[in-house]
């Protein structure tokens, strides 16, 4: 067999021979040949290619239901679907929204409605007095039948299941407050399956507590202890009873900042034992220094403290400006810098991103003394 390489040198201008040949160019291709010279230039005379309508991702929805889940009043949940009737994007438990506000406002809230209804979005909102202001105009302004923006569903809370992506053979979920929401999603798969799983849900008391009266379907593999009758739970009662070396427990928990940072502490040495979580606001700044932001569109220098986030302190000055998760992964916030060096403390912006001086200031921090923004 011959292996040397040899270069193609037949041109292909022309059609090939027939196949018996019988012509030097087969009337078939020829047919062909002419057909296409002749057909193109007139499609596309007749259909002109048109650009493609801008995506943004949002995804207009109506609202419902409202309904108030908890006792205090403070707590209400939106059903949201296509007016249409349309099937809704897939999510699985762990997911949220980015729900666009009339405001201009972008809040995140996670999915607590059951993932395999794929007519319906449910999300629940807790109205925070002292905050952003993003819950108080959920709860203020936002009715059945309105329609609102959304973009989603996207998880940065997912949950594996024993046996498929997971080594754990038990499940611990641990909520307080509202952060039951993503957590009752994956009470409901974790049931569906026939895993083994218990449950601790924690609040300041039973009338602040969201959705207690749908959580009864599951007898006593949900506790519910509140701060006000049996004080705040150690660790040992946020993890259960003490598993054996070899338990393989998992633990999916949300909530407060001092809980999770607490649990963090405290399985810190357990090699057997997985933890998961979401916090609902800010990480704790560690290893943080004071330094300087200079806005460039002012020339104004604001001083950030050692414990305080660059988002905080433009904030402090610049209400107005847009955040939503305060963690790092939904880029609301994202600014670009013209000087200074970035402490990038993010997973979601990209390289070309980074090189571009964009960083975001609800994580990031500066290496240098100084950084100066676009703002």
């Amino acid at each position: 067999m011959n292996h040397i390489f040899h270069e193609h040198e037949t041109s292909l201008t022309t059609e090939p021979p027939h196949l018996y040949g019988r012509w030097r160019r087969d009337p078939l291709m020829r047919l062909t040949t002419g057909l296409r010279k002749i057909w193109f230039p007139v499609f596309e005379k007749l259909e002109r290619v048109r650009p493609l309508p801008a995506d943004d991702g949002l995804l207009t929805l109506e609202v419902i239901d409202r309904e108030v889940v908890a006792q205090d009043d403070n707590v209400i949940a939106l059903t949201l679907a296509a007016p249409s009737g349309a099937v809704l994007p897939e999510w699985h438990p762990g997911a949220h929204l980015d729900l666009h506000l009339a405001s201009g406002r972008m809040r995140s809230y996670s999915l607590c409605g059951d993932p395999g209804d794929r007519r319906s979005y449910r999300i629940a909102v807790r109205r925070i007095p002292d905050g952003g202001g993003g819950s108080i105009e959920v709860h203020d302004t936002v009715r059945v039948g309105d329609t609102v923006a959304i973009r989603g569903p996207r998880n940065a809370f997912p949950l594996a299941l024993p046996g498929y992506g997971s080594s754990a053979r038990t499940l611990r979920f641990v909520a307080a407050g509202i952060g039951i929401t993503p957590i009752l999603p994956m009470l409901a798969m974790a049931d569906r399956y026939g895993l083994e799983w218990t449950m601790l849900y924690c609040g300041r008391s039973p009338e602040s507590i969201p959705f207690i009266d749908e959580l009864a379907r599951y007898g006593d593999k949900v506790t519910v202890r509140t701060d006000d009758v049996d004080g705040l739970p150690t660790m040992d009662e946020l993890v259960g009873p003490r598993p054996a070396a070899n338990a393989q427990l998992s633990i999916y928990a949300c909530g407060p900042v001092p809980m999770l940072e607490g649990l963090r502490s405290h399985l810190a040495e357990r090699g057997d034992i997985e933890l998961h979580f979401e916090r609902f606001s800010p990480p704790p700044i560690v290893d943080g220094t004071e330094f300087d932001v200079v806005l460039n569109s002012t020339g104004e220098k604001i001083t950030v403290a050692a414990d305080e986030s660059v988002l905080t302190a433009i904030r402090a000055v610049r209400p107005g400006v847009p955040y939503s998760c305060q963690q790092g992964f939904c880029g609301t916030c994202k600014l670009r810098t013209t000087a200074g060096e970035i402490d990038h403390r993010d997973g979601l912006l990209t390289e070309p991103e980074r090189a571009a001086g964009y960083f975001l200031p609800c994580v990031s921090r500066c290496d240098s003394t100084e950084l100066t923004v676009e703002a």
